[in-house]
């Protein structure tokens, strides 16, 4: 009967998400400002999703083929649905969101809306700061198509007359350098009386595209910008050095197969089809936007307009509440363990641990995974300070994150150079756990302290996801980490666990088997309960298992942000099966897993999504939250509080749809909303000037 069962797909499910975060740039009372901010995440989102999975897509239809899960008709229906959502975005960026930021005094002023001092100043600004850095290229035989890397702005221009040679060559292409700012504030001698004016550089260039062909008169031309395959492809069975082949790798990224165009709504049929011939692809892979082809860009407005009274009220997270800040952490963990839920309490809490680890002479190890930590991170500083106070550090530097892979690799080179030991996980598998263990010197015994997150070590990225962080001296789960380490960096065989569940090797069972346990359960009476929140659920065996226990009776509720392809709510097959997705300000990340039989529960954190991925061909932990006073928070603030969010949730249909919450109970409350002002400091909202426009239908 499993296999009778509909799921829903996957990446259907994944763009579908895409839509949920955009309705709030379509909401009148998101702060303008935030508002632009969702739309460009939408375009982030969407530019990560073409990268990553729209190749085997487009290669079924280019072949006509069936590979897998990949087909020609697959391809059509998810380009349908893409075409649709970005053709929203553009609707709510030109019917919307312009006209009310215009009304809160802040202009793009376009090439025919500028006077004439407007003119001269752009005009003097091209001239010092751009026409130097361009350089069209003529094509002709001796000046092929030239490469254009990925997401990069690009003019094609068809020229009249002839070239300085006589020739009639009549395309040109001109590349815009990604160190030019996409937009420029006009000083205030030439602005509107009281308002921020701004310019785009794609209208700067296209106002002065005939003077890069002097001699020659542009008959037609067009902003356009391609997207590439970029998920990067390495053999590591087949490479000495996987360092050394992932950054040459990462020198061809910006020129992988073409699977988007991007061209202006007005570009002439035959520009668009000559440049699909030269990047290979259907017209179906052509999107054709009214506005700037790379939406991503226009957040540089949120910085320039400097308008806080037009973004959310500045919200400062608290220092973490179970820490007491003038005391050694050490000593405190000594007597409980200290869990901390970001960004609502804040980084430093880490921080402040590492640090204190840093400075103990008594401290004699530190080893941690390195998953994402960003290109300037304090917490690398503070390892590199560890070695050079002699202390033996180990870090598990995961090569393969992707979009990370350069950071990454600078870092374990940086690391390397001062003496630290630095392993690259295991061959075939990324290394996703999120682990530090601090081993400590006290009397005559050695000590073992442990943190484990479902979330990265990147402090920027913990101000802005919801994540779990958890520090312990628990010697159970502490020798489990450190056996860990062990098994990262030997690739010896891992011993017998005590607290935690380890993928590839057996969380995927230990999860099944906790679900088939309440299944059980319940076909014997007993009251059951599961509630699970993460970001995405697509494994099918997980997915079977946790319909099998509904129909058994479990009453089961699932908290996923994003893709999900278990079908709720289906009559016979899904009844007790819920599931929500809240999008909110900020990015839903934590995974807490909570099992119930009777009086009787289990709460597990994990650093693991329900995908097939994380389950086979990851490195991940999960462990579990054995204090009731710290599991009962958790249930508390990560799972029940959720579950009644009545502003920020979405509600996924039988039918595969999901219907927003807001407007469906009285007093509503935000989980997000309440959770910063139990924990935070949240500055009041100044007065918006003008309320955003609702969007045109």
């Amino acid at each position: 009967m499993k296999n009778h069962w509909p799921l829903l797909d996957r990446d259907h499910s994944l763009v579908a998400f895409n839509s949920r975060v955009l309705d709030w740039a379509v909401r009148a009372d998101t702060p303008l400002l935030e508002r632009l901010r969702y739309l460009c995440i939408v375009s982030s989102n969407l530019d990560e999703f073409f990268e990553v999975r729209m190749a085997p897509h487009l290669e079924a239809y280019v072949l006509q083929d069936h590979k897998g899960l990949y087909t020609a008709a697959g391809f059509e229906a998810l380009s349908d649905t893409l075409h649709t959502l970005v053709a929203q975005q553009y609707a709510l960026y030109n019917d919307s969101l312009m006209p009310a930021f215009e009304r809160a005094g802040i202009r793009i002023v376009s090439h025919g809306e500028r006077d004439n001092a407007q003119r001269a100043w752009v005009h003097q600004y091209f001239e010092r700061e751009v026409r130097p850095l361009l350089v069209p290229v003529g094509l002709d035989p001796s000046h092929p198509f030239p490469q254009v890397a990925n997401k990069s702005l690009n003019f094609i221009v068809r020229l009249a007359g002839k070239d300085a040679f006589g020739r009639s060559n009549e395309i040109a292409i001109v590349k815009v350098p990604r160190v030019l700012p996409r937009l420029i504030r006009l000083p205030e001698k030439v602005s509107s009386k009281g308002k921020a004016d701004f310019v785009s550089l794609s209208s700067v260039i296209r106002a002065h595209l005939a003077s890069l062909f002097p001699g020659r008169s542009v008959e037609q031309f067009s902003q356009f910008r391609v997207t590439r395959h970029s998920d990067l492809a390495v053999d590591e069975d087949d490479v000495q050095n996987l360092r050394t082949a992932l950054r040459e790798g990462l020198e061809h990224r910006q020129y992988g197969q073409a699977v988007r165009l991007e061209v202006s709504s007005g570009c002439s049929p035959d520009l668009a089809e000559f440049l699909l011939q030269q990047f290979h692809l259907p017209e179906r892979s052509l999107y054709r936007v009214a506005g700037p082809v790379n939406l991503v860009r226009l957040t540089q407005l949120i910085d320039l307009a400097k308008r806080a009274d037009l973004c959310f009220p500045a919200f400062k997270s608290a220092f973490p509440v179970q820490m007491e800040r003038n005391r050694s952490i050490f000593e405190q963990l000594r007597e409980h363990d200290i869990i901390a839920h970001q960004p609502f309490e804040s980084f430093d809490g880490l921080l402040a641990f590492l640090r204190e680890a840093v400075n103990d002479p008594d401290v004699l190890a530190i080893r941690q995974t390195i998953y994402r930590t960003g290109a300037d991170s304090e917490l690398m500083q503070l390892l590199r300070e560890a070695v050079r106070r002699g202390k033996e550090v180990t870090v598990v530097v995961e090569l393969k994150a992707r979009f990370d892979e350069e950071a990454n690799i600078n870092w374990a080179e940086m690391l390397e150079s001062i003496g630290a030991q630095v392993v690259y996980g295991v061959v075939g598998l990324k290394t996703h756990a999120k682990l530090m263990l601090v081993t400590r010197r006290e009397g005559r015994h050695l000590r073992r302290y442990g943190h484990l997150s479902t979330g990265n070590y990147n402090p920027r990225t913990a101000r802005l996801y919801t994540d779990i962080s958890h520090l312990t001296a628990d010697p159970h789960i502490t020798r489990d980490i450190e056996h860990m380490f062990v098994h990262l960096a030997g690739q010896s065989e891992l011993p017998k666990m005590s607290r935690l569940w380890v993928a590839p090797f057996h969380l995927h069972d230990k999860l099944v088997d906790k679900v088939d346990e309440l299944a059980k359960a319940a076909s014997r009476g007993k009251l059951t309960r599961i509630v699970v929140k993460m970001n995405s659920l697509t494994d099918e065996r997980l997915i079977h298992s946790l319909m099998a226990a509904g129909t058994k009776g479990v009453q089961i509720d699932l908290i996923v942000r994003g893709a999900c392809m278990l079908p709720a709510q289906v009559p016979g097959v899904s009844d007790n099966i819920r599931v929500r997705s809240i999008i909110g300000r900020f990015l839903e990340h934590s995974r807490v897993f909570y099992f119930r039989v009777e009086d009787n529960e289990e709460l597990y954190l994990a650093s693991a999504d329900w995908m097939n991925r994380n389950m086979v061909r990851r490195v991940e932990v999960a462990w579990p939250v054995l204090d009731p006073v710290q599991r009962q928070r958790l249930v508390d603030e990560c799972l029940v509080a959720y579950l009644h969010d009545g502003v920020d949730s979405w509600i996924l249909q039988p039918d595969g749809t999901y219907r927003s919450s807001r407007g469906q109970v009285e007093q509503a409350a935000s989980v997000q909303t309440a959770l910063m002002y139990r924990y935070g400091q949240v500055e009041e909202r100044p007065p918006i000037l003008e309320p955003a426009a609702p969007p045109t239908e």
